[in-house]
């Protein structure tokens, strides 16, 4: 029998790991869900605002989409007159940190997290300067990019 390089029952998740409680989170996800999700296209002002309420840096002038999804925005910072595409994907495990000026353009992924592969438990990587984003003034990232962690 081949020995299991990884054994996912053998994962734990971090403590403190999300950054704030289980409820928090969940409070969070529902308000996406609902709130910020289902609101119209014209209500960048509205999203930012939520953003805001959980945590997030948004600056201004910045248009997220209402489909765009954010895991944790207490992570996130978004720099002045700043695009978040429809369906994109900012999968905030660590900081994702969007300079002025940029587009993130529709369905792009940024994964601002990643797994130790080497090891059996699967375990996350929690060095922040290896799992963050930067994503400079004035860049463009066109449609269905994947960024990964630096």
């Amino acid at each position: 029998m081949i020995e299991p390089v990884q054994e996912l029952s053998k994962f734990r998740m971090p403590a403190g790991f999300r950054g704030r409680s289980a409820a928090y989170v969940q409070c969070w996800w529902i308000v996406q869900a609902t709130l910020f999700g289902m609101s119209p296209q014209f209500m960048f002002r509205w999203r930012n605002w939520l953003l805001r309420m959980f945590g997030a840096t948004v600056g201004a002038g910045v248009r997220v989409r209402p489909s765009a999804r954010v895991t944790y925005p207490w992570k996130l910072s978004i720099g002045d007159w700043s695009w978040v595409g429809d369906g994109a994907v900012l999968y905030s495990l660590e900081r994702i940190v969007i300079g002025r000026n940029v587009s993130i353009s529709q369905r792009c992924y940024l994964c601002a997290g990643s797994h130790d592969y080497t090891r059996r438990d699967f375990a996350y990587v929690l060095d922040p300067a290896k799992t963050r984003i930067v994503v400079e003034d004035e860049a463009w990232l066109a449609n269905d990019v994947f960024v990964a962690p630096e």
